[in-house]
């Protein structure tokens, strides 16, 4: 006997509403992801412009001051790693085409594929310019719309909680507490860096490695990229130590190896769970599940995603007992 099935029109409608909402998400899916780091920024940089709040400074000049405070330290950190940075850099640009012929001699590649491949990046410099100030521009955007987010922090906060009638002062704990744990977050992926950086500059020392100090800010700064990070940052490194020999090329991998297995299985935990109390287990398999659902940005933002999961689903736990 055949079953008749009715749906109504309102199922209809939720269903086209729903796939249509979707649609969307994933039209403007850049623009979430700018808006969650605008919103790890706003919980980074609170507690500094409270600080100045302390002292009746207004709070748009609070975050003024903010800003020129962490473009000044960043200035500062340029001018003592720059200098020997732009002298190292030019030496290695100096000796670019005997390194080049070097590394030909000890690997049997094609000259003229070579010669191809840097024709190809100089007739893309175009695009890549455009690129260049694409990002640029994305950047300020950043920076506008965390500017917006820390100054109306207060009402926003006051605007969500209010939309859950009868629990908006534990909505508004539970989204403080978010914000000092992406806040923690930030910190502790800076800190991360640092260390990074410090022990590729160590290591590439020991091991007597010319442009130390410029292929360690290099691995410092493509630490923030997790999984794929370390290895771009390794490649420069063991290029420039296979002109000089194979073994050493191979020490050098070796170093860069054992690098990235402490900073997966024991810097990274170690550090995240101090920062924002994951276990280390759940942070690495957040990263996992991250770079392999959503790729670098996923890995990037898997720690901070885990974070806001993990207190959302706490508090729901906690409210059902």
């Amino acid at each position: 006997m055949r079953r008749k099935v009715d749906i109504s029109h309102r199922t209809i409608i939720f269903i086209a509403v729903f796939i249509l909402s979707l649609w969307l998400l994933f039209l403007i899916r850049d623009l979430i992801l700018i808006l969650f780091i605008s919103l790890i920024l706003m919980s980074a940089l609170s507690p500094m412009v409270r600080f100045f709040g302390r002292f009746k400074i207004p709070k748009p000049l609070g975050i003024a001051i903010t800003y020129i405070i962490i473009i000044g330290v960043v200035s500062g950190l340029i001018a003592i790693v720059f200098p020997p940075l732009i002298e190292e850099t030019k030496k290695l640009l100096a000796t670019f085409p005997n390194n080049i012929d070097n590394l030909l001699a000890v690997i049997p590649l094609d000259k003229s594929v070579l010669q191809n491949q840097i024709n190809s990046i100089s007739g893309n410099i175009f695009s890549i310019t455009l690129s260049v100030f694409d990002n640029l521009l994305t950047i300020i955007f950043l920076l506008v719309l965390t500017f917006y987010l820390i100054l109306e922090r207060e009402k926003l906060e006051s605007r969500i909680s209010s939309l859950f009638v009868g629990r908006e002062e534990r909505v508004k704990r539970l989204i403080i507490q978010i914000e000092e744990k992406l806040g923690s977050w930030f910190s502790g992926q800076l800190f991360l860096s640092l260390i990074i950086g410090v022990l590729s500059y160590i290591g590439l020392l020991i091991l007597g490695i010319p442009y130390a100090l410029p292929l360690a800010v290099v691995a410092g700064i493509l630490e923030v990229v997790p999984v794929i990070g370390p290895i771009i940052s390794a490649i420069p490194s063991v290029l420039i130590a296979l002109t000089i020999s194979p073994v050493l090329a191979l020490a050098v991998a070796a170093m860069y190896f054992v690098i990235q297995q402490l900073e997966n299985h024991l810097i990274v935990p170690q550090v995240m769970q101090r920062a924002v109390g994951l276990n280390p287990l759940v942070v690495i398999l957040a990263i996992a599940i991250g770079s392999r659902l959503l790729g670098i940005a996923g890995a990037l933002l898997a720690v901070p995603i885990a974070v806001v999961l993990q207190i959302v689903v706490t508090e729901i736990l906690e409210e059902n007992k």
